[in-house]
């Protein structure tokens, strides 16, 4: 029994014959394949669609920050513009008020001296017609005074002698000087 069951043991069983695949089994086998190359093209296209996206993820990121500085430098540049706009527009009002202030008082100066001058000349004005009515009325009064005789004057001067004798005018007085004129109220 020993032999019978090591004959049995040593004896290579045989493979059964193998068969030529089938119509099926082709069909099966090239969609397996398509299958597999369709995994491998798809894993390939995503891989480089990625690719694709990161880069253009990427770009995007540098042209915003292209963008930003621009934007800033742009948004700089405008800033010192307004500033150095405002100093300017402050700078020329600065020099319009002092024109302007230093033409009031120019102007007002003037006025003054002005008025002083005409305050002056009235005031000459004003005491050469005082005068000259001064002067008018002493020879108005002159020439209602009555006058002495020239017959009598000579008859005094020859007769030294006879003071007893020669009666004498009574002398008129000079008519006093009026006040000056007050000065005008400023």
């Amino acid at each position: 029994m020993a032999t019978k069951s090591m004959a049995t043991k040593s004896a290579p069983k045989k493979a059964p014959a193998a068969k030529k695949p089938g119509l099926m089994a082709k069909i099966g086998d090239a969609v397996e394949a398509a299958k597999a190359k369709a995994q491998e093209v798809g894993a390939s296209i995503a891989k480089r669609a990625e690719g694709a996206a990161t880069e253009a993820r990427r770009e995007v990121r540098k042209a915003a920050t292209v963008v930003e500085k621009k934007a800033k430098t742009a948004k700089a540049q405008v800033q010192r513009k307004v500033r150095a706009v405002e100093a300017d527009a402050k700078k020329a009002l600065g020099k319009a008020e002092r024109t302007v202030k230093s033409k009031a008082r120019a102007v007002k100066a003037d006025s003054e001296k002005a008025l002083v001058k005409a305050e002056r000349v009235v005031k000459r004005k004003v005491k050469q017609a005082a005068t000259g009515a001064r002067k008018a009325a002493v020879k108005v009064e002159q020439a209602m005074a009555p006058k002495a005789a020239p017959a009598r004057k000579a008859a005094v001067k020859a007769a030294p002698a006879k003071k007893a004798a020669v009666k004498t005018v009574p002398a008129t007085k000079a008519p006093a000087k009026k006040a000056p004129a007050r000065k005008a109220a400023k």
